[in-house]
């Protein structure tokens, strides 16, 4: 059975000696960009490859890219080919922040065709919580082909200013309250948020544990802030295209398909000044 939205911690640990699932260790600080490395080489999930949100899974910046602009595809794609991925392969991603840094990933891999993707429901901290198996092994990955093509599930600052007040377009920005209105700004040099874009903090998606909503009460939830329109109406930003990749996946797993991500989202935006902003 291939899981494209998430996968339990018992079902991962049925399968940690399948050679056909590949897992990757997300783990980040954006404050401490070291950390997750470091964090790995102490302890992992098994078989678990590591991958970094800023070396792997961003280009690299230009100070008008925003802070975690998307990598190459044909770069990226060698490196999951690398790491063992092909396309027969079940990956698994996880992180110790809520799942925003393996949805990343999980989301990129569908951007180049790879839908047998997952992120590891309750990730890191649900799994040592249960007293699972970890380890300081390195994997030693049998190198594989990627082979994909980008889908048009992306937009560019360009296509988010001319749709501004567009009716059948909403732009959901996953940042906390406090960072959409403006307030208190410490990861952009420019508070605020797109105009016209609605709010709906990725934290919400998650239960107390840590673990994903029920299926219905994220469809509740979406289908509200939908409201007549289709789910390929909806863009998702956030401060720099990652958090925004939670929301794409509780949509999915919502049942709701088709809605797209602006990877550049705050922190691109905020870089050109003529571009209209919001407060408050």
């Amino acid at each position: 059975m291939a899981h494209n939205t998430l996968v339990s911690t018992a079902e991962l640990a049925a399968h940690l000696d399948d050679a056909g699932w590949v897992i990757f260790d997300c783990r980040h600080d954006l404050a401490k960009p070291d950390s997750g490395a470091q964090d790995y080489a102490k302890a992992h999930i098994p078989g678990a490859r590591f991958l970094h949100l800023d070396r792997d899974l961003s280009a690299p910046t230009s100070g008008r890219n925003g802070r975690h602009p998307l990598p190459d595809p044909q770069s990226f794609m060698r490196t999951l080919g690398t790491a063992g991925v092909d396309a027969g392969k079940q990956v698994v991603a996880y992180d110790d922040k809520t799942g925003v840094y393996a949805a990343r990933l999980w989301w990129m891999l569908r951007w180049l065709g790879h839908d047998n993707a997952a992120v590891l429901d309750g990730g890191y901290a649900k799994w040592a919580k249960e007293g699972r198996a970890l380890t300081s092994a390195i994997p030693q990955a049998a190198p594989a082909h990627f082979a994909g093509r980008p889908r048009a599930m992306s937009v560019d600052a360009d296509d988010v200013l001319r749709s501004l007040g567009a009716p059948g377009r909403i732009l959901v920005d996953a940042r906390s309250a406090e960072r959409y209105r403006g307030e208190n700004e410490t990861l952009d040099p420019v508070g605020g948020r797109i105009p016209g874009s609605i709010n709906r903090f990725f934290r919400e998606n998650l239960d107390p544990s840590g673990c994903f909503k029920p299926v219905a009460d994220l469809r509740r939830a979406y289908t509200a802030l939908l409201g007549k329109l289709p789910p390929d109406a909806v863009v998702h930003s956030c401060g720099s295209g990652v958090s925004a990749c939670h929301n794409l996946l509780a949509m999915e797993i919502a049942g709701l398909s088709g809605s797209r991500l602006y990877p550049g989202s705050w922190s691109e935006w905020c870089s050109d000044a003529s571009r209209p902003t919001e407060k408050g």
